[in-house]
């Protein structure tokens, strides 16, 4: 929901972003328009445990959370006064990191009398297809592919989502880290393995591309995790070298193949001709390319964030507040971290 022509003045959303493992802060104008983006990304100390060290993770977004704001406000060129609502991500996430910015977002909100607007993360995913597309406008099919999370919505309507399909075991995010983990490729496993695919043959080795019987539209990756895991026991029992770059891009082939007929079949079964993408996964060049190609071939329309705003950042929050600020939510002071938040959920 939009404002009408009546209704010129500009909505100015301060955001937060802390569900994981980056402090972010952004100001999104009317939904659309990203006046600034601050992320502090804390990749650099967590590559050290292989992973997202959650009370490391909190510790830092307290220390970096009100210089985050502070930059995205000046960056801005705004005050906290000049800002109509404050909007937070409050789940899913880790729940400690998802506390820090819920409760610096009530604090500013109450000290300056701002409206509060929790907002779902994934549901913040989906609208950063709305910055990078001004012209994009529900109804839209939409695939959500980050660690968490990988799921194919209808989205119906501004905060209306219809759930098609989603995983029955691993996020293909998650498949991803767990494979770079394996190889020796580290954390974060998406962007590595898709840097390390480019060097292989994506048909050296044949994977399984797995289909739920019963749902035509969910996913599952725990089978195609656990072949590439047995193909990597074998050939340490037989004392075989691994082909590391053979093997990533064989794996990836086989999760972009799966991410991309199911969104397709979809598509043409309730005549959907404009598909977006949404989540970290979205980043991933072969998913990029395989799902434009597919799309064309298909004369259908496919829209997608920019690099920067597939991976966790405030602006994305921003604009799914705007349109919650816009039907009249609003959030009350008990507002509260919610980890296992599930996609349209209120």
């Amino acid at each position: 929901m939009e404002q009408t022509a009546a209704e010129q003045k500009d909505i100015r959303i301060l955001a937060i972003e802390s569900s994981c493992d980056e402090t972010a802060a952004a100001v999104v104008e009317n939904g659309r328009t990203v006046r600034s983006n601050v992320i502090y990304s804390q990749i650099a100390t967590h590559t050290l445990y292989g992973g997202v060290v959650p009370e490391i993770a909190s510790r830092a977004h307290i220390e970096k959370i009100n210089q985050v704001v502070a930059q995205a406000l000046s960056d801005a060129g705004l005050t906290l006064a000049e800002i109509d609502a404050i909007g937070v991500t409050y789940g899913p996430g880790l729940v400690g990191p998802l506390l820090i910015g819920v409760s610096a977002a009530k604090a500013m909100a109450f000290a300056a009398e701002k409206p509060l607007i929790g907002v779902n993360h994934i549901e913040g995913h989906v609208s950063a297809n709305f910055i990078a597309n001004p012209d994009l406008k529900p109804p839209f099919l939409c695939l959500i592919v980050s660690g968490g999370h990988t799921n194919l919505v209808m989205v119906e309507d501004y905060g209306k989502f219809r759930i098609l399909g989603q995983t029955r075991d691993d996020a293909a995010g998650e498949a991803f880290d767990k494979v770079a983990r394996s190889v020796g490729l580290g954390y974060p496993g998406g962007p590595k393995i898709d840097k390390k695919a480019r060097e292989g043959n994506p048909d050296a080795i044949s994977f399984p591309r797995a289909k739920v019987a019963d749902s035509p539209y969910d996913f599952s990756f725990s089978g195609l995790k656990s072949a590439v895991l047995n193909y990597q026991n074998h050939a340490k029992m037989t004392g075989e070298e691994i082909p590391v770059a053979d093997l990533v891009a064989s794996f990836q082939k086989a999760a972009v193949e799966v991410l991309v007929s199911h969104t397709m079949e979809a598509a043409r079964d309730f005549n959907c001709k404009t598909i977006a993408m949404a989540g970290g996964v979205a980043a991933n060049s072969a998913l990029r390319e395989a799902m434009r190609l597919a799309c064309e071939m298909a004369g259908y329309t496919l829209t997608y964030p920019e690099l920067g705003l597939c991976t966790d950042n405030a602006a994305m929050i921003g604009s799914a507040a705007y349109y919650e600020y816009c039907t009249g939510r609003r959030s009350g002071w008990d507002l509260n971290a919610v980890p296992n938040l599930k996609l349209g959920e209120r």
